[in-house]
């Protein structure tokens, strides 16, 4: 069973082949995601989006054999193997940086694609979020600590996706506004889709985060209990859901001060017992200046911001963040709509016969 094709139907797919590879791969025990997973995720992506009827797919490139792995696979396809969407790849001079992913989503919205896959972790998702606005994003986990992007079975996310280029399901059924964190210092402003982390240190350095000891403050928009990173502190004392509207902050402390523990996966294989001297909501659109005069803004677990005396930090929750996909409701609607059921009833003659009801 394959569905029509939709005319005029486009799915985007980003992978960001540098992902997964920052230094916590050293410090701590996190697996490698390699590129040829990440290939064969693109491949059950672009299968998944033939057979839901979706007439266009286009592909980031790499100079990391992501693309590549593709392009060889789709000249290998046999007709028997299903229908796939016509293959368009977006041509990209990479820089190996952030400004990549920024670049590709721009082109994308141009290309005028429905819904936008990216595959990466919390800072591809950030970078992508930039210029998303209103499309839809459904975010992949193939990277280190991922809070943001869900772990999906590339099958099942290529269904949702599909379903809602192909716009069997709406993006009211299927979507919603996540939040946001902006972060002010000076004239500096960054912003974050899960946490940010006010820390002592004074140099961002090596940008990612694994020593708990110099950590100071930390604001969540969202904190689920089964988390990992630096949320999963904020998740395991006081959860916040992704479409509640407040967030949560959080003042760390020594052991000497601290008024309770919490035993934290703060990055793969690394359970650590951090100090918590209090624990309050963050209200949205409410200011908030840190209390440490010296030191480094993490944004979703990368140090990004040095700052001192002269240039306080401010944390801003907002309902800024990038419209995404929420793969459990697209299926659900799908279910409930039989949008993906085939019916068979007895043909009259003859009696042992049927025909197919769509």
């Amino acid at each position: 069973m394959q569905l029509p094709v939709v005319p005029g139907s486009s799915l985007g797919i980003i992978v960001n082949p540098m992902s997964g590879r920052d230094i916590r791969r050293l410090v701590a025990r996190a697996s490698v995601f390699p590129n040829a997973e990440k290939t064969n995720m693109a491949l059950r992506l672009i299968s998944a989006a033939g057979a839901l009827g979706v007439e266009r797919v286009h592909m980031s490139t790499d100079a990391m054999g992501v693309a590549a792995g593709v392009l060889r696979a789709a000249a290998k396809r046999r007709e028997r193997e299903g229908r796939w969407p016509e293959l368009e790849f977006c041509e990209l001079a990479p820089t190996g940086t952030a400004e990549d992913t920024k670049t590709l989503v721009r082109r994308m919205r141009e290309l005028g694609v429905r819904v936008l896959v990216v595959l990466g972790g919390d800072g591809t998702v950030r970078a992508a979020a930039v210029h998303s606005g209103d499309l839809p994003v459904l975010p992949l986990s193939t990277g280190t600590n991922n809070a943001f992007p869900e772990m999906w079975e590339a099958t099942v996310a290529g269904t949702a996706a599909g379903l809602l280029a192909t716009e069997r399901i709406s993006e009211a059924e299927a979507t919603y506004r996540a939040k946001a964190l902006r972060v002010n210092c000076a004239d500096q402003v960054e912003n974050a889709l899960v946490d940010v982390c006010i820390s002592t240190v004074a140099h961002v350095g090596a940008r990612a985060l694994w020593e708990i000891g110099p950590l100071r403050e930390l604001y969540c928009a969202f904190a689920e209990p089964h988390a990992i990173g630096l949320s999963a502190i904020a998740g395991l004392a006081a959860p916040v859901g992704r479409t509640e509207a407040n967030g949560v902050r959080v003042r760390l402390a020594g052991s000497e001060d601290a008024t309770r523990r919490v035993l934290a996966p703060i990055a793969p294989g690394v359970l650590a017992s951090v100090g918590l001297h209090d624990v309050a909501p963050l209200l949205p659109d409410s200011p908030v200046t840190s209390a440490v005069a010296r030191g480094t803004v993490a944004v979703d677990g990368e140090r990004e911001i040095e700052f001192g005396p002269s240039a306080p930090v401010t944390v801003t929750l907002t309902s800024t963040g990038p419209r995404v996909v929420d793969v459990r409701a697209a299926l659900a609607a799908a279910a409930e709509r039989h949008l993906l059921v085939s019916e068979f009833v007895l043909d009259a003659a003859p009696m042992n016969s049927y025909q197919e009801v769509r």
